[in-house]
């Protein structure tokens, strides 16, 4: 059995754009890439600010779905301009990450879905018993 993960304020995801969140099944949690975009949608501009949302979000699903950050399994990050983001990245990354440090992937991309976005970070996580 499945079930969609819409956190408060992300409800526009499913129509607008076509995709849950998140989404439940066997016990794990499957996370969509998420940005760093303020409440009107639109991008952030300080890239501190846009990769801290981005987290913000990702915790918005866990708490959602009954999760917190150190259920996380695996993270995936995209970035534009790789080495230029990483290391903020990883900055804001260990403030989120209190200690957790699930296996993490980065991959640079040339370009992400609008024009601004620095970094897009999906995840696995398993849910508590």
């Amino acid at each position: 059995m499945t079930r969609l993960i819409i956190p408060p304020g992300m409800a526009h995801a499913v129509p607008q754009f076509g995709y849950a969140p998140g989404l439940v099944s066997g016990g794990f949690l499957f996370m969509a890439g998420q940005l760093g975009r303020d409440d009107a949608g639109q991008v952030i501009a300080d890239p501190e600010a846009q990769i801290t949302r981005a987290f913000e979000n990702v915790l918005a699903i866990l708490h959602a779905a009954g999760a917190g950050i150190a259920d996380l399994l695996d993270v995936t990050s995209f970035h534009v301009g790789l080495r230029e983001t990483l290391p903020l990245y990883k900055t804001v990354r260990d403030r989120f990450m209190q200690g957790h440090t699930p296996p993490w992937t980065a991959i640079g991309v040339s370009e992400l879905s609008r024009p601004g976005l620095i970094v897009e970070i999906k995840g696995i996580a398993r849910l508590p018993a």
